[in-house]
């Protein structure tokens, strides 16, 4: 079970770093119907990323990759290209990052999300889960290593369970600061969303820089 756990740690820590994605649900718990959108966002992130990296876990697994030859030597190959599309993400996003007068500035489609239905909030969230690079490609990097691992149906299992949940924390404890936080949750969930406006691009870019190195020295050791 540890084996599993440790496995999958680091990219579900990975994948909980998502400032986008916290900014989003941060905007959803200031709207009319924060109370009911909230937990359906949280809901969403959730099946969202369980939904993907369970179906990269199952087609890893598939695919033999802990049988050793030429399994054992794609994943190596996945982890390696993982790695440079990471290292170039982290890139883009340094050389992207606003200037201060631009440091407010958000996507237009957050402007809409007060004015979003709970299932259309849902959907945000399982968008933002699923169909994120940075998320699948670390998914991808998560299901291939349990795959590799060898481990257990069981303690497989409980390898994604953690992943999942770990992924999810960053989105379900703004929703529970909202929901138990009384008064003061307000302000502390817009200083959390203001300082993650202001620099979301220079930690996603360290954040691809690492798990990039991560992934890339991973499938080159096991290569050579």
């Amino acid at each position: 079970m540890g084996k599993a756990i440790g496995e999958v740690l680091p990219f579900a820590v990975g994948v909980a770093i998502s400032p986008l994605a916290i900014v989003a649900v941060i905007l959803v718990l200031f709207s009319a119907r924060a109370r009911v959108n909230g937990p359906v966002f949280a809901l969403g992130w959730i099946v969202g990323v369980a939904v993907v990296s369970t179906v990269i876990y199952l087609l890893a697994d598939a695919g033999d990759v802990s049988s050793g030859g030429s399994g054992s030597d794609t994943s190596y190959w996945l982890r390696l290209v993982v790695g440079v599309l990471l290292v170039l993400f982290a890139f883009r996003d340094w050389r992207k990052r606003p200037a201060e007068s631009e440091a407010d500035a958000q996507p237009k489609w957050m402007s809409a999300i007060d004015t979003l239905a709970p299932v259309k909030t849902g959907g945000l969230a399982v968008a933002l889960a699923a169909l994120n690079p940075k998320n699948l490609a670390l998914s991808l990097a998560a299901g291939a290593s349990l795959a590799q691992a060898g481990v257990s149906g069981g303690e497989a299992t409980v390898g994604l369970v953690v992943f999942v949940v770990i992924a999810s924390l960053s989105v379900i404890v703004p929703v529970v600061t909202y929901l138990v936080g009384g008064d003061r949750a307000a302000g502390v969930l817009e200083g959390w969303r203001t300082w993650l406006s202001t620099n979301n691009a220079a930690v996603m870019a360290v954040v691809f820089l690492i798990f990039g190195v991560v992934l890339f020295s991973q499938g080159l050791r096991g290569l050579t």
